[in-house]
C-alpha cells in the first residue's frame, strides 16, 4: 500500500478525538487515545481513509451492502430513443 501524502496527512484529523494521525500499514492511528484510553484505528482503502468513528462502521458496512445489492438488480430494458 503507498503511503500517504505528508500534505494530505498533515490536514487528517480524528473525528473523535481530533489528534492528527499517522499512517500504520493500510490503517491510520489517532497519536492521542479516547475517552477509554484507545488509540482509534482507521482503514485506508483504495488510497481513501475511512474516518468514520468506530460506533458507525456497522452502519455504513449495511448501507454499502444495500446499494451494491441494488445496483445489481435488472431495472428492464431502456426505453427506445425517438
Amino acid at each position: 500500500m503507498p503511503k500517504l501524502s505528508p500534505e494530505l496527512l498533515s490536514v487528517l484529523r480524528c473525528p473523535v478525538t481530533g489528534s492528527p494521525l499517522v499512517q500504520d500499514g493500510e490503517e491510520l492511528v489517532t497519536t492521542s487515545a479516547d475517552d477509554s484510553g484507545q488509540k482509534l484505528r482507521y482503514t485506508i482503502e483504495d488510497g481513501i481513509p475511512l474516518l468514520l468513528p468506530p460506533e458507525l462502521l456497522p452502519a455504513a458496512a449495511a448501507a454499502a451492502a444495500d446499494q451494491h445489492d441494488a445496483g445489481q438488480h435488472d431495472a428492464g430494458p431502456l426505453p427506445a430513443a425517438n
